[in-house]
C-alpha cells in the first residue's frame, strides 16, 4: 500500500518525542495499522491504553472508542484525531431512552454493548463486548435484561441465553446490516471449501446461515486455529488487510461487495499527525460520568 513516506516519518518521529501510543481499531485504513502500536476491537484498544504506561494515547477509531479509553484511564491524555468520526449504532439509543427503559423495566439490569456513549455506559448496569455478550447476560443476577443498543448482537443473545427475559432495542449498525443472504448463498456457491465468519451485528438469517458468529478478535482467532485455506468476512471490509497480513497463506474474501464504515475511514495519516503535533481534539469526560461508566465496564469482568 502506498503512502507518503515523509508524513509516515514525521508520526514516528513525534510519537517518540512525545512517548505517545498509537491505538488502531481493526477497521481503519491499512496506513494507520500499518503505523500503529496496537490494532485490535473497541475493548482490546482500551485495555491496552489502561495497561500501558504512556500518558499521550491517540485512539485511531470512533469517538465511543476513545471515551473507553478516557474512562479506564482518566488521567491519561486521550486524542481522537477524527473528532467527527462517530458511530451511528451508538448514536440510535439516548439517555433518556435508557432512562426511559428502566422506568418501564424497574427489576431489569441494562446490559449495554460497548458500542455506546459514555453517558450510556454510566445509565448501565454492566457492559459488554460482541465477544462476550452471551456469557455476561448467562451470569448476570437477574432473570430480566435490557440489551441495548445492537437488536441483532440481542437477538443472538436471546438465542443463546434461555431462561432470561431479553429485552433489546431497536438499533442497528448500517454496515453490517448490508449483509444478505443472497450474497452469503452466493458465496457459499462460488467457494464451498471457505468458512463463512460473521459479526454479530449482522442480520438473523445471516447468522443463522454462516459458520461461525465471531467479534473481530474472534474471526482473527479462528483464522489461525482453522485447517482451512479460504474465508469469507461478514464485516466491515478493513479486518481483511489485519487477517492477510498475519495469515499471507490463507485467502480471504468479503461477504458479498466490501462493506465500508465511512466514519472509520475518517482517520487518515494527515489527521493523525496533525492531532499528534498539535495534541489537539482530546477527549475529556464528566468525572461523575467516568465513575459511573467506569464501574458499568469493570463489572463486566465479574461475568466472563
Amino acid at each position: 500500500m502506498n503512502s507518503n513516506p515523509k508524513i509516515i516519518s514525521d508520526i514516528l518521529d513525534l510519537k517518540r518525542k512525545k512517548g505517545a501510543l498509537i491505538l488502531a481499531h481493526n477497521y481503519q485504513i491499512p496506513q494507520i495499522q500499518d503505523i500503529a502500536d496496537f490494532v485490535g476491537d473497541s475493548l482490546e484498544l482500551a485495555k491496552t491504553s489502561k495497561a500501558i504506561d504512556n500518558e499521550l494515547v491517540i485512539v485511531c477509531g470512533v469517538k465511543f472508542m476513545a471515551e473507553t479509553a478516557k474512562i479506564l484511564s482518566p488521567q491519561k491524555r486521550i486524542l481522537l484525531p477524527a473528532p467527527l468520526a462517530g458511530c451511528p449504532l451508538a448514536d440510535t439509543i439516548t439517555a433518556g431512552d435508557v432512562l426511559s427503559l428502566k422506568k418501564k423495566y424497574p427489576d431489569a439490569w441494562v446490559v449495554s454493548y460497548v458500542n455506546t456513549s459514555a453517558e450510556i455506559k454510566a445509565l448501565s448496569d454492566v457492559c459488554c463486548t460482541s465477544s462476550n455478550a452471551v456469557t455476561v447476560v448467562k451470569n448476570v443476577p437477574t432473570d430480566k435484561v435490557i440489551f441495548i443498543p445492537d437488536k441483532n448482537l440481542g437477538w443472538w443473545v436471546k438465542k443463546n441465553v434461555l431462561g432470561k427475559s431479553v429485552i433489546t432495542w431497536d438499533g442497528f449498525c448500517y454496515v453490517h446490516e448490508q449483509f444478505s443472504l443472497n450474497e452469503l448463498k452466493k458465496s457459499r456457491k462460488t467457494f464451498p471449501d471457505a468458512e463463512i465468519l460473521v459479526h454479530p451485528e449482522c442480520k438473523k438469517e445471516i447468522l443463522e446461515a454462516s459458520d461461525h458468529v465471531l467479534s473481530t478478535s474472534g474471526m482473527l482467532r479462528r483464522v489461525k486455529e482453522s485447517t482451512a485455506t479460504k474465508f469469507i468476512i461478514g464485516t466491515e471490509e478493513g479486518l481483511i488487510y489485519k487477517l492477510q497480513k498475519e495469515n499471507p497463506g490463507k485467502e480471504f474474501y468479503s461477504l458479498g461487495c466490501a462493506k465500508t464504515c465511512v466514519n472509520m475511514k475518517q482517520t487518515t495519516l494527515n489527521e493523525l499527525y496533525l492531532s499528534l503535533k498539535n495534541e489537539v481534539h482530546e477527549i475529556n469526560l464528566d468525572a461523575k460520568i467516568i465513575e459511573k461508566a467506569t464501574f458499568a465496564l469493570e463489572r463486566m469482568v465479574q461475568y466472563v
